[in-house]
């Protein structure tokens, strides 16, 4: 019997919970499911209970669509979570997460010693420092991300990166290589990774992963991303100068460019998707400093009576608490909040107004640092159904503001595995 059209499978390994999207060849979504990670146990830190998140979410996606039409799987995991593994792949120790520092002071010192001033692996939370910290441990054989780790349930392999979450851990994408500064911090250059591009086939799916899913022997398993990527990769931005705004607690823009963009003060730096690189970074503005003020009911409430055509006139630059990172690099920048309007609507309003205009002089400061103009906007988040705020971002923009295709970054890394099964392109 001739199978159904082609599906491939993308999963996204996040903070709280495994999504799963399995895709058609025209990006169109056939199903999706989700699962928290605190079902399967409260350390969301431990690799098995990754595992076992995904496995649930998986086997919930495949009730849904004809396993036989599977054709590849990629995996996306939160950027410079690492974690140290034997030689059968299993885990040696607690990973280090996203947002862990790495304490030790002569670690610290010596990538700050050998690494370029424009590498990502620089500083407390990179991947290096990391993986510099798991090196000693008895019987290591490889250190791995948590992407790796996922898709090595998959192929059986243990052995392979992608250029994305390879970045944190000092990976030269330009060069395409592992460069040889990191060997005189003291890796073990054998431990890291070979690194393929996201996209490319790392293998075909091990007896074991098939038995248990119900999944043909001839899926192939294909390399991933990071949560961040995924994530613009869902939306369907694929042309130089396309924008993503993610309205979240914070304001992160990103935007597709034709060159590298490198900006370590503004904690910008830029991951390959093909012959292009992704540039972004995050602003402490967002939807964190408006729920310091409203509730979300009292937001939707005010924003039906806010005419965003008009201007306030007041001068705000909303932050949640002292401190900025991007577009303006000053941890002592206070929130600017005054003057106080008597009616909440106007307050608001001139709340949005503000985080528009930091919208806008991100994308602007990208520019200076080298990056295209911006030439359209997709938005993702809690923000972006806010009618009331779209139309006053988009009179600060003033470029076109374009339906985003999905927001599920799973869905951005089905598109790297459509890819790999032949049937797409990444840009």
């Amino acid at each position: 019997m001739a199978r159904q059209e082609a599906l491939a499978i993308g999963i996204d390994i996040g903070t709280s919970g495994a999504r799963a999207v399995a895709m058609r060849p025209d990006f169109s979504i056939a199903a999706h499911s989700a699962v928290s990670l605190e079902r399967f146990g409260p350390n969301g830190r431990d690799p098995g209970v990754w595992w076992e998140a995904v496995g649930a979410t998986l086997a919930e996606l495949l009730k849904s669509i004809d396993r036989g039409a599977v054709r590849s799987i990629a995996v996306d995991g939160t950027s410079g979570t690492l974690l140290p593994v034997d030689s059968a792949g299993r885990p040696l120790a607690e990973p280090l997460m996203y947002n862990d520092k790495v304490a030790a002071d002569a670690i610290l010192a010596a990538v700050a010693r050998a690494a370029p001033a424009t590498s990502a692996a620089l500083g407390a939370t990179s991947g290096l420092a990391k993986a510099l910290s798991f090196q000693r441990l008895p019987g290591v054989a490889a250190v791995l991300h948590q992407a790796d780790w996922i898709a090595g349930q998959f192929s059986g392999r243990f052995d392979v990166s992608d250029e994305n979450n390879a970045l944190k851990t000092g990976y030269d994408v330009e060069t395409r290589c592992w460069p040889d500064w990191i060997a005189a911090t003291g890796m073990r250059m054998g431990l890291l990774p070979g690194v393929v591009r996201p996209g490319d086939v790392v293998g075909t799916i091990a007896a074991r992963a098939a038995e248990l899913f119900g999944l043909p022997r001839d899926v192939v398993v294909v390399a991933g991303t990071t949560d961040g990527c995924a994530s613009f990769l869902a939306t369907g931005a694929a042309t130089v100068g396309d924008g993503v705004t993610a309205l979240g607690s914070s304001l992160t823009i990103k935007i597709l460019s034709d060159r590298p963009i490198s900006a370590p003060r503004f904690g910008i730096y830029s991951h390959r998707l093909g012959d292009a690189y992704l540039a972004g970074g995050a602003s402490n503005s967002g939807g964190k400093v408006l729920a310091q003020h409203f509730s979300l009911a009292r937001i939707i409430e005010l924003s039906a009576v806010i005419d965003p055509m008009t201007e306030t006139g007041l001068d705000y630059y909303p932050l949640p608490a002292t401190g900025e990172r991007f577009p303006i690099a000053d941890p002592a920048l206070p929130p600017r909040l005054v003057p106080r309007p008597v009616d909440d609507a106007d307050h608001l309003k001139a709340m949005l107004e503000g985080i528009a205009a930091i919208e806008a002089l991100g994308y602007s400061r990208l520019a200076e640092l080298g990056a295209p103009r911006l030439t359209s906007v997709r938005s993702v988040g809690g923000g972006a159904a806010n009618p009331a705020w779209t139309a006053i971002r988009q009179r600060k923009l003033g470029v076109p503001f374009l339906p985003a295709l999905s927001d599920e970054a799973a869905a951005g890394t089905a598109r790297l595995a459509l890819m790999g099964a032949g049937t797409a392109e990444l840009l």
